[in-house]
């Protein structure tokens, strides 16, 4: 019932918050966005079209496909299209795939920022009743000094499965310290066996991650991320959108049978074709766009179905459905067809969503209502959605901070244009030399495989059928035998051909950055052959994807990372998970995140276990960042603060040694006797049960003249 509440209410704040500035009824004036809009779109429409023209040649060469620009000769037969293209991408695309995905996770964490000043970084509780030191609680915990280790009293003790928040309610005085973190704090192993650290961090944080982790996999945030990854491979760009509320049924059914949805407003991400973006042509990025236009391609049942979405006009979205059918095909969507189609236009409709700055005085010109905060402002950030000459929609960015909900990430930066450059790209050139090599060698082939036949015309009888096959017979009248026809066989130049083709498949490797035995190429020569050559081969293309990879960390994971937590600050009302957090990507962490981290944690753990480092190092974050290493969950495989406490006392009496019998007098063993044969294993063990039997040793084979050997 309270999550039912909070849905509620959640749904009225979205409707609160995002004001309209037009609705039904209301009298528009709407030639001036409409025209507004629509010039910002041809615009940008023709500042892309060389990009287009790159994103084309793109697509062909993945696809294997020859451009009308290419021309045959006559005596050109073959017409092979050698895919390369196509490995590389797919191969540069499964590698950015593995370093996203490795954890299953979204990549991105949400951690707490600076402390609250005062609060000491660390606390170390021993949780050893036999202490020596027992203390006050409150000496030392809250001094100048950030990191003071303090402990509880014995009677104080952290009971099993007892957390901090449970151990906090027994403070007393410390309590009240504590009081500007209260019971948000995170806990972990200690630095010893006997102790266990508390990092005074805000459990927000892990709250508010569970949260967007929650949204992102709800929304299927990870199939998106995987469309736009491709696209920015092959196309050089790939582009997201998000979040943005959206209505979701989920199915419930009564126990008659009966369905009964429940509707909930959840907030939503959404791959955006490169093809259908339209950004500011003036941009080289976006945060520096004052535009960007989405192009949708919608059905009539979808025009239908924006009537439920907040804010959208039902009277205009009539008249646009009425008017009839609008999208038209642009030049690349017919040339990138597998065929050409000759058919009608598509039953389709063609709606211009806008997203950006508009004059406030344009919108008042047109009867737009202006909120009062903002009749002032000089412009104005709104959302906008046209089809046919009709505004369907006309609101205020309804984000705090405004921004943008559209995410360009560039596969390999241009610092000098919106877009990036990708795979297909940076080997155009390359493919265009394989596939000429491979048909001049596969044309030299055919033509030295067979016979070029010659015909003496004067020698045979006229009017012949002239064609050769086997059993043909030829009439002569004259000359000597094989005179009148004979062939001609031509050199096999096909070999100096495929070592072209071998060069410029290097070429291919060196532009992408991707070694052809990286994706299952066979026969690999040179310094491939080697293992130490072969792992210098792959750092290398690891250090390509690295690139890639940061690229998507600061372009996509960060930025709708944080637009989540906006979203999450401003709409929801749950208290639990806000707080002075921070977004962080960690695509390129996850990149690390393999055998050579892995090594270098244990490493550096070896070198903080001496015990005049140990209070200096945070050692249940080293361990946790060795099981994220390892591809394990750290919540699963690291205690908690009571599972520590238990395991602390469990290891404690492992590890005392047993205390003698009182009166036992201990003193140190007597030393052997000179020349005295060494005890052999297992030899003089009293056997104290009465079985016969004893403690055997494992002992040693004497050798031919030793003491005790008996054999021949």
């Amino acid at each position: 019932m309270a999550e039912e509440d909070n849905v509620n209410k959640q749904s009225e704040m979205f409707e609160t918050d995002e004001v309209s500035v037009i609705q039904d009824g209301d009298e528009l004036d709407a030639h001036g966005v409409v025209s507004y809009v629509t010039s910002r779109f041809k615009r940008a429409e023709d500042a892309r079209y060389t990009d287009e023209s790159r994103w084309l040649r793109a697509y062909r060469n993945y696809r294997g496909l020859y451009g009308s620009d290419v021309r045959f000769t006559e005596t050109e037969k073959s017409r092979i299209f050698v895919k390369v293209t196509k490995t590389k991408t797919l191969a540069a695309y499964g590698q950015i795939v593995d370093v996203l995905f490795g954890s299953s996770r979204f990549p991105l964490t949400v951690n707490p920022t600076t402390l609250p000043e005062g609060v000491a970084e660390s606390m170390h509780i021993n949780v050893n009743p036999q202490a020596e030191q027992a203390m006050d609680p409150l000496r030392g915990a809250f001094e100048e000094e950030p990191k003071v280790k303090f402990l509880f009293d014995p009677d104080e003790k952290l009971k099993p499965g007892e957390t901090m928040y449970d151990r906090m309610k027994r403070m007393g005085s410390l309590q009240k310290k504590l009081e500007v973190v209260g019971d948000k704090v995170i806990e972990g192993p200690g630095t010893t066996q006997d102790t266990v650290t508390f990092h005074p961090a805000m459990v927000a944080a892990k709250q508010m991650e569970k949260k967007i982790h929650d949204q992102l996999e709800e929304s299927g945030a990870n199939k998106q991320l995987r469309h736009t990854s491709f696209e920015m491979a092959l196309f050089g760009t790939g582009i997201m959108k998000g979040p943005f509320a959206i209505d979701k049924e989920y199915p419930s059914w009564g126990d008659d049978g009966e369905y009964n949805p429940t509707v909930k407003t959840v907030p939503s991400t959404s791959h955006v074709s490169i093809w259908n973006f339209y950004p500011d042509p003036d941009a080289y990025n976006m945060d520096d766009v004052e535009y960007v236009v989405e192009r949708h391609r919608m059905t009539r049942s979808q025009m239908r179905g924006l009537k439920s979405r907040p804010f959208f006009r039902t009277e205009s979205i009539d008249e646009a459905i009425a008017l009839g059918e609008s999208y038209e095909k642009k030049y690349w969507e017919q040339d990138m067809e597998d065929e050409a189609t000759y058919s009608s236009a598509p039953e389709r409709f063609e709606v211009l969503e806008f997203w950006g700055y508009v004059d406030t005085e344009m919108l008042k010109e047109q009867g737009v209502k202006i909120p009062k905060e903002l009749k002032n402002s000089e412009q104005v950030n709104v959302n906008a959605w046209i089809c046919n000459s009709k505004v369907l929609r006309l609101v205020l960015n309804p984000f705090k901070p405004t921004r943008i909900p559209y995410y360009a990430v560039p596969y390999e930066l241009n610092p000098y244009s919106f877009f990036g450059v990708g795979i297909a790209e940076n080997m155009d050139d390359t493919q265009t030399l394989m596939n000429g090599f491979m048909r001049m060698a596969i044309d030299n082939a055919a033509l030295s495989g067979n016979l070029i036949i010659e015909v003496d015309e004067t020698n045979l009888v006229p009017g012949q059928d002239l064609s050769v096959y086997p059993g043909k017979v030829f009439r002569r009248q004259g000359g000597a035998p094989g005179q009148g026809i004979f062939g001609t066989k031509f050199p096999n130049v096909a070999n100096e051909n495929m070592q072209l083709f071998d060069k410029a498949r290097v070429l291919a490797d060196e532009s992408t950055g991707f070694p052809s035995f990286a994706h299952g190429q066979t026969g690999v020569s040179g310094v491939g052959r080697t293992a130490s050559g072969i792992s210098m081969l792959m750092s290398a293309a690891n250090g390509s994807i690295r690139n890639v990879v940061k690229n998507v960390d600061d372009y996509l994971i960060g930025p709708i990372g944080r637009a989540f937590f906006a979203f999450n600050m401003q709409f929801d009302f749950d208290k639990e998970i806000k707080g002075d957090l921070e977004v962080k990507a960690s695509g390129t962490e996850s990149l690390m995140a393999n055998e050579v981290r892995s090594q270098r944690l244990m490493q550096f753990m070896g070198v903080a276990s001496n015990p005049a480092l140990m209070p200096f190092v945070k050692s249940d974050y080293i361990i946790r960042e060795i099981a994220k290493s390892m591809d394990l969950d750290p919540d699963k495989v690291t205690n908690s603060l009571g599972d520590a406490a238990i395991q602390a006392e469990i290891l404690k009496k492992f590890t005392t040694p047993p205390e003698p019998p009182a009166g036992a007098e201990q003193g140190p063993p007597a030393p052997p006797t000179p020349g005295a044969a060494p005890e052999q294993a297992g030899v003089g063990v009293a056997d104290t049960t009465g079985a016969g039997g004893g403690n055997i040793g494992t002992g040693t084979a004497p050798t031919p003249g030793e003491q005790g050997f008996t054999g021949t």
